[in-house]
């Protein structure tokens, strides 16, 4: 259903002459004849008034969360309830290689700059949600036409049949926003942009604790070479013993097989373990995002796996919730579809449009462009056209399409909480393996040591015997196998420690504190986007600050992205 108040001036050539028309047109262009213009002024002024009167839908709650009183080991020394910094958890290993690599990761990683354009896709977005509270079509037009009417057409008589048509316009029309949907389109696009900048904290933590778990298996896979170098020499020293006690004849040439057997098995652990600490060292340079060539400068040889602390600040279940930033952006997804559901339920209602149309139209007897054509009175105030009025539009006969739609964004909306009370039980999990990991693998290691040294006296020991010919040789053979198989393992258990505390940083949601707005996007990269694009203020670190969501729903004329 449309009203309108309409003015055209398609007119005859004697019309244009007509003091009468003339007069009230001017008074029109001047203002001056308000019975016209009074209706759609009063509407407009009513339906400015009213818009933010209303908001449908839900408004966006937090929701519930499984909760837990305290950590399961809790009670060990080891664990300190009181909160730490974790912004920069990686120092505690005291390892200068490995703080240059998580540095220059956070600045490299392509992924990462990734999530940071997410950011200000997200933040456009908003900008469009906003504009749409504001009039939705402004459109300029200009047109110059050439008309040849048929002679043989109905209601010709006396009319020119050839002429050119010169019109300049500018249409509008305004939806008012009664019922909120605009305003919960910029609530949902509000809370999209800040689980965006979420997701950018949480693959931050992600990140920073892959560098690390990535620089302690390079080191791991290390030392278990060193490890396999060194009883490759001690097995050598066994068959130069065997062979010589098969050439004095004092044993058979069994002896002399079972070392060479022993020997090359060792030797071929060697190319395995180089092919994983390769592999391990190619992670490590898309992490840092450069060539795998580059990654051996950055790693300063050889090293040791990073020692860590014996003992961890863990807090309390309840930081958890407020430090990691999958929670938060879990938060914010729900908050994002919330706002939808008044989206979608506005449309059950009612929704009144202002539009309207200005411009100037004129029309010249036709001819040759170069002889007749002469648009000079397209600017006269006879010239002006005109219509302005309110559109009501009620969807009513939907036949249950628009409550059903209500009820699929409320089902999603649900889901999302689910989803988030489910994020939360599992940073618990994660919490709890890292935890249990980090102190029984120290219980570990300290059992695996005492077994080594007591592996290196039976070796010792076992050689000493052979040599005198009290024992035959697969003492040996046994006690070097087990040798070679504690310190292995001993080497691993030591990594798993410092992968463990790394898993709880992690899951406590350490990492991403010290990041700052301005390091989101490399400079380079705005430069390139400010060359190609203009971006207006959208690329400065301010502009992803924003209000929470349900602020940002309560503005009714928030202001546009120009």
């Amino acid at each position: 259903m449309q009203l309108r108040h309409t003015r055209d001036t398609g007119r005859s050539q004697s019309d244009r002459t007509s003091p009468v028309s003339h007069g009230y047109q001017t008074r029109q262009c001047l203002g001056l004849a308000p019975k016209p213009l009074f209706f759609p002024a009063w509407l407009l002024f009513c339906a400015v008034l009213l818009s933010g009167c209303m908001l449908v839908g839900p408004d966006f709650e937090e929701p519930q969360a499984p909760a837990t009183a305290d950590w399961i080991e809790t009670e060990d020394p080891r664990l300190k309830r009181e909160t730490a910094d974790y912004g920069a958890w990686w120092t505690v290993f005291n390892d200068p290689v490995l703080d240059t690599l998580v540095e220059e990761a956070r600045q490299q990683n392509l992924t990462l700059q990734i999530a940071g354009l997410r950011m200000l896709e997200a933040r456009a977005a908003l900008g469009i949600a906003t504009g749409n509270i504001y009039p939705q079509l402004q459109q300029a037009s200009a047109e110059i036409s050439l008309n040849d009417l048929s002679q043989n057409a109905p209601n010709q008589a006396g009319a020119d049949r050839f002429f050119y048509n010169y019109q300049v316009g500018f249409d509008a029309a305004w939806e008012f926003d009664f019922w909120g949907r605009f305003r919960r389109g910029v609530e949902s696009a509000n809370a999209s942009l800040l689980a965006s900048v979420a997701d950018y904290n949480d693959f931050l933590v992600t990140l920073t604790s892959e560098v690390a778990r990535t620089y302690v298996v390079i080191r791991t896979f290390e030392e278990r070479l060193d490890v396999a170098r060194k009883n490759v020499e001690i097995q050598k020293r066994s068959l130069q013993i065997a062979t010589v006690r098969f050439r004095n004849g004092a044993t058979t040439e069994l002896d002399v097989q079972e070392a060479k057997t022993l020997l090359l098995s060792t030797q071929a652990q060697i190319p395995a373990l180089q092919i994983g600490l390769r592999q391990t060292k190619n992670a490590l340079s898309v992490l840092l995002g450069i060539p795998p060539r580059e990654v051996e400068a950055r790693l300063s040889g050889s090293g040791f796996i990073p020692t860590p602390p014996p003992d961890a600040a863990i807090g309390i279940p309840a930081d958890l919730l407020r430090r990691r930033p999958d929670i938060r952006r879990a938060e914010f997804d729900a908050a994002t579809q919330s706002a939808l559901i008044g989206v979608a339920k506005s449309e059950l209602y009612p929704r009144f449009t202002l539009f309207g149309s200005i411009g100037l139209q004129s029309s010249d007897k036709g001819g040759l462009i170069s002889n007749n054509a002469n648009f000079s009175d397209l600017f006269d105030t006879d010239s002006i056209t005109y219509f302005l009025g309110p559109s009501f539009q009620w969807p009513i006969l939907n036949y249950g399409r628009l409550k059903n739609k209500v009820r699929v964004q409320d089902a999603r909306l649900q889901q999302l909480i689910v989803n988030y009370q489910d994020t939360v039980l599992r940073a618990y999990q994660e919490v709890e393996d890292g935890l249990v990991g980090f102190l029984r693998s120290q219980e570990q290691v300290g059992l695996l040591n005492k077994s080594v040294d007591a592996a290196k006296r039976s070796v010792a020991l076992s050689l000493a015997q052979y040599r005198d010919g009290a024992i035959t040789y697969n003492r040996v053979l046994d006690a070097q196998q087990a040798l070679l198989a504690q310190q292995d393992n001993v080497t691993s258990r030591r990594g798993d420690i410092a992968t463990h505390l790394i898993a709880v940083y992690k899951a406590l949601g350490g990492g991403w504190q010290l990041a700052r707005a301005a390091d989101v996007v490399p400079e380079a990269t705005k430069k390139t986007m400010r060359a190609r694009t203009h971006w207006g203020k959208l690329l400065a670190p301010e502009a992803l600050d924003q209000p929470p969501p349900a602020e940002a729903a309560r503005k009714v004329f928030p202001r546009p992205d120009w």
